[in-house]
């Protein structure tokens, strides 16, 4: 070991030889290790997230695919076009995902806040109104209409992010591009012909599409308020989102109470059929999975692309038929 020159301590370099402590080299060999591992990592981050989008674009499309079909069999063959209570039930298995995430710590929650569930309360009367609509169109809307305007949904969503300042905004040359992909996929689907179109229809799409797109840009403002607000107490996706769930869960209960068909539901479901309640657990499963992954979209990205997670399979199918 080397020593200075008065002979009573070991130099740094005999420091950096092998009769250092043990729990020194070890620390210097993990940062070594950690700075050539972020080397490594980080020319592959941008792969990581085109494949990380392209498997949650993929599973939505596949739940969107397998819900309207086991939809189109539930509802004509057991008659139960019960919208509300449909959707309450499903904002009820959301909560249970969500916990069944923090039991097992994939996703810490926080307790509910009551001053963040007010922030929140305009998205949630949105989002459930617009999901009751949506459950209606599946059960009585036949021609088209609710899935022809909701692809306008994208441009409302841009629209709504200026009106309300986000801080993030798409660039000219995207909006460029959703504009056209957007008209074209609408122009090819009108003129294949639209089958007569109800009064309701007329009403509820337009309301629908006014709603949704509403609820994802205030819950994307609201998201990044909280974020500039606490920043040092990090509040997760997974925490906004379990707020607007509770918020949801107690509007779509209220109207439950007093919409009619809540008695209706109980009395005329055929709850001694198996097959009854597959068909019913299956919709809602995939029901709560694909709210489950637009909104958290909205919260952890923007609203745009929130809308085109959910429209995208709508807007690409018209498409197929140019090629």
């Amino acid at each position: 070991m080397t020593m200075n020159h008065r002979g009573t301590h070991p130099t740094t370099v005999g420091c950096l030889l092998t009769e250092c402590p043990w729990w020194m080299r070890w620390r210097r060999s993990a940062c070594t290790l950690r700075r050539l591992s972020s080397d490594v990592w980080k020319p592959l981050v941008p792969l990581l997230c085109f494949s990380t989008t392209l498997v949650v674009v993929v599973l939505y499309a596949l739940a969107d695919r397998l819900r309207s079909f086991v939809a189109d069999i539930f509802i004509p063959q057991y008659h139960y076009p019960f919208a509300v209570p449909i959707t309450f039930v499903q904002v009820l298995v959301t909560l249970l995902y969500l916990l069944v995430l923090h039991a097992v710590g994939l996703a810490p929650l926080k307790p509910y806040s009551l001053s963040l569930g007010e922030r929140l309360l305009v998205p949630s009367i949105c989002g459930s109104a617009q999901a009751v609509l949506g459950v209606w169109a599946e059960a009585s809307a036949h021609s088209g209409m609710y899935p022809l305007t909701m692809g306008l949904l994208p441009l409302l969503c841009v629209g709504w992010s200026h009106g309300l300042r986000l801080a993030l905004l798409p660039s000219v040359h995207l909006m460029g591009l959703i504009t056209v992909i957007t008209f074209t996929s609408v122009t090819i689907t009108v003129s294949q012909g639209v089958p007569s179109v109800e009064v309701l229809e007329w009403l509820y799409a337009p309301l629908a599409l006014l709603l949704h797109s509403l609820s994802l840009t205030w819950l994307a403002k609201v998201a990044e308020n909280e974020h500039r607000r606490h920043i040092s107490s990090h509040i997760s996706p997974f925490d906004l989102y379990f707020t607007l769930m509770v918020n949801q869960s107690l509007v779509l209960g209220f109207l439950c109470l007093l919409h009619p068909e809540g008695p209706q539901a109980l009395s005329e479901g055929s709850w001694h059929s198996l097959l009854f309640m597959g068909y019913l657990l299956a919709i809602l499963l995939l029901g709560a999975l694909q709210n489950l992954l637009v909104d958290m979209a909205a919260l952890a990205f923007s609203p745009l692309a929130a809308a085109l997670l959910h429209t995208a399979r709508g807007l690409t199918r018209p498409l197929y038929s140019l090629l």
